[in-house]
């Protein structure tokens, strides 16, 4: 009997080490995200199921290309999955089809978005990016509702960064940070 109750004893406590495991893992380290629409495509399809590093941005600020997951501004409940394109201090002008961003150093740089999927050129706008602010956009430009519609992304709704997809399987892969040459 002795042996028996110290048997049960071990499954036990390896189930709760493993639920506390998991728990601390989906709540401090990394969550999956189900992409829901058309907004990034071509690079991210509605129903690819990522993995997010929710610690990344605990140690150094998002950098322009970074893919993200965040808290929508207007309904925290809901989340978001989109590119960042202006950092704090930065101006981003939108010029139909073209991306213009000027950074706080003064530099001025034409993005070239290879990942763009469409943009039909009729969009314009100027936004100033604030301290503590990113502009998002989605790589879908005339299928996305991002930063020129709702404005700036505050840091503190940022999730995280877009590490792996995981699903589809034969298109699973891990991402690295977008270089603009």
């Amino acid at each position: 009997m002795k042996a028996f109750l110290w048997a049960v004893f071990e499954v036990v406590e390896t189930v709760v080490i493993a639920v506390v495991a998991v728990i601390l893992v989906r709540t401090f380290v990394a969550q999956p995200f189900l992409v829901s629409g058309s907004s990034m495509e071509p690079g991210f399809q509605n129903g690819d199921y990522l993995l997010i590093d929710e610690l990344v941005y605990r140690f150094h600020e998002p950098v322009r290309g970074d893919v993200v997951v965040f808290k929508y501004p207007l309904d925290t409940r809901s989340y978001y999955i989109k590119r960042v394109i202006g950092l704090p201090g930065e101006r981003v002008v939108v010029d139909g089809s073209s991306v213009t961003v000027y950074e706080k150093n003064g530099n001025k740089e034409l993005l070239k978005e290879e990942y763009v999927a469409r943009m039909s050129g009729i969009d314009k706008g100027d936004y100033t990016v604030k301290d503590g602010e990113y502009f998002v956009m989605g790589d879908n430009r005339d299928f996305s509702y991002d930063s020129r519609r709702w404005g700036l992304l505050p840091k503190a709704d940022l999730v995280g960064l877009v590490r792996f997809r995981l699903w589809p399987i034969d298109k699973a892969m891990a991402f690295s940070e977008y270089a603009y040459n």
